[in-house]
């Protein structure tokens, strides 16, 4: 494997002759790690500002709570027009604009004077903001990697995790020195390191790509003139072709006069110089909607759509359901954090168990879908600190092994394949972004309903089920499609072969019948 540059530049794309797995890529993997951090890390811990705001705007939990819903909508429902702006501009623009955003949407929130205000500061500027950051950077990860690629994602994405440790407790000692404004702009500020990890964000050529299309070599001439002949017998004496054949004196057909070589005409070597030039290649489509006639993407779509109900219940519910059961507020907080313990370790080890080869990737994901669907039930089964403990240790570690794959999965020839991945992505999120809205409010209105949390984890819990169903029906549909292909194929070169060997000798002989006929009657 070898790499060249195009131009002596930085900002011009690394050139392999394959896929690196490694090389600049690892520096785009260490920038993901912190742009996880500064995207989904600073939301999860973003549950440290919720009582100040309530007491300084006077307003109910469920009213701030739409702030981070709102971000999260539009993050979402904008992922196709992060695929636009990365196919027509590059991803490592968008990327830096995105960052511009978040940081600017944070900081105008520090002197908002309403909620009103952080709908459209946090909510819709900094949402649109991780929208552009987090689709680019993980579609140019996959591009790097292709045998390591779900090992070094999911170790890269538990960046989200280490930064809950973090973050949190540092904005809680900060906010009781400087107040909860001060420390909002500080995060904000803190946001513009984004800008630099998107500045990292290299892009790359496979140049064995290129070369497939390369010409073959020019053929002798004798050998160029016998194959000639030889593809278009059926042409010679036909009456309406039209079409004037230069052959080799030694193959030329008895009655037809070859004309020697040095006398061919210049429009002719033209016309064949033209005709053999490469086509130009096609536009890159800004996004593709074509990946939507893919049935494999369809069913895959629709287990993003249910798997989303289950990746936030117990984030949201498992304090309220601990307090419900007795446990201290102390306790019910070392439950949350083994539980994102817990998710990195699942984020690793699915990474290493998908790297290994060869295997079905998308069977593991199902089975990991299967156990997570397993723990959404046993929660409301559980009793006392260490059943929940135990729950949510085991819930963490399943939802790490399918929140850290699921977008790269997308790059499988089961699913869509790396060419398609950016335009998938884009519409798989915004998909996805239906479920981020409409989940927490069904959990919300069958816990006021029921007034047991419980039946929020089994809502999830049926969600993530159907999921599983969904992703079952991925690779069916893919192998049913290539192979209603293939038989097409063969169809039509079973045709083609049952055909004569004389066939196209009695269509000469009938060209040649029908001239000597007309030349009589002449």
């Amino acid at each position: 494997m070898t790499v060249k540059a195009e131009k002596m530049s930085c900002l011009a794309p690394n050139v392999y002759t394959k896929v690196p797995d490694g090389g600049w890529g690892w520096t785009i993997a260490f920038a993901f790690f912190f742009v996880e951090a500064l995207t989904y890390g600073i939301l999860k811990s973003f549950g440290v500002f919720f009582n100040d705001l309530m007491e300084t705007f006077d307003e109910t939990n469920s009213r701030i709570s739409w702030i981070i819903s709102i971000c999260v909508f539009v993050q979402a429902f904008t992922a196709p027009l992060s695929t636009v702006l990365s196919n027509r501009f590059g991803h490592r623009l968008v990327v830096m604009a995105g960052g511009v955003l978040i940081s600017t949407g944070m900081v105008i929130a520090a002197f908002a004077r309403t909620v009103v205000d952080m709908y459209v500061t946090i909510g819709v500027i900094s949402g649109l903001g991780y929208c552009l950051t987090f689709l680019p950077t993980v579609t140019i990860l996959s591009q790097y990697f292709d045998k390591r690629r779900s090992l070094v994602t999911a170790v890269a994405s538990t960046g989200e995790c280490f930064a809950i440790f973090s973050f949190a407790p540092a904005i809680t000692a900060l906010k009781e020195q400087i107040g909860w404004r001060y420390s909002l702009l500080f995060v904000g500020v803190l946001q513009l390191g984004i800008v630099i990890c998107g500045s990292l964000l290299q892009p790359i050529i496979i140049q064995a790509q290129e070369e497939a299309k390369a010409q073959p070599p020019e053929e002798p001439t004798e050998t160029k003139y016998m194959l000639e002949n030889e593809q278009t017998r059926t042409s010679i004496e036909s009456i309406d072709s039209g079409v004037e054949i230069t052959t080799s004196p030694k193959n030329v057909p008895g009655n037809t006069k070859a004309e020697p070589k040095s006398e061919e005409p210049k429009e002719h070597v033209q016309i064949l110089a033209e005709k053999n030039s490469t086509p130009p290649e096609p536009k890159t489509k800004l996004l593709d909607f074509s990946v939507m006639k893919s049935y494999s993407f369809i069913c895959y779509a629709l287990f993003g759509l249910f798997a989303t109900l289950g990746f936030f219940a117990p984030s949201l519910y498992i304090i309220p359901l601990s307090l419900s059961l007795g446990i201290s507020k102390d306790h019910s907080a070392y439950i949350l954090s083994a539980m994102a313990i817990a998710e990195v370790f699942g984020r690793i080890s699915a990474g290493w168990v998908l790297n290994k080869q060869p295997i079905r990737k998308i069977y593991i994901e199902l089975i990991c879908v299967v156990l997570l669907s397993l723990a959404l039930f046993a929660f409301p089964f559980a009793s006392g600190f260490c059943g929940l403990m135990a729950c949510s240790v085991f819930f963490g570690f399943m939802l790490g092994t399918v929140a850290g794959t699921h977008i790269p999965l997308l790059a499988e020839d089961d699913v869509v394949g790396i060419a398609k991945l950016s335009s998938a992505a884009g519409v798989y999120v915004f998909i996805q972004s239906l479920a981020g809205l409409a989940g927490p409010p069904l959990a919300g209105v069958l816990v006021d309903t029921t007034k047991n949390y419980s039946s929020a984890f089994y809502s999830c819990a049926a969600g993530v089920l159907l999921a599983s169903v969904f992703l079952s029906l991925v690779r069916p549909c893919k192998v049913g499609l290539c192979q209603r292909r293939q038989r097409c194929v063969e169809r039509t070169a079973g045709v083609v072969s049952d055909l004569p060997d004389d066939f196209i000798d009695m269509d000469i002989g009938k060209a040649e019948n029908s001239g000597k006929a007309s030349e009589r009657v002449a």
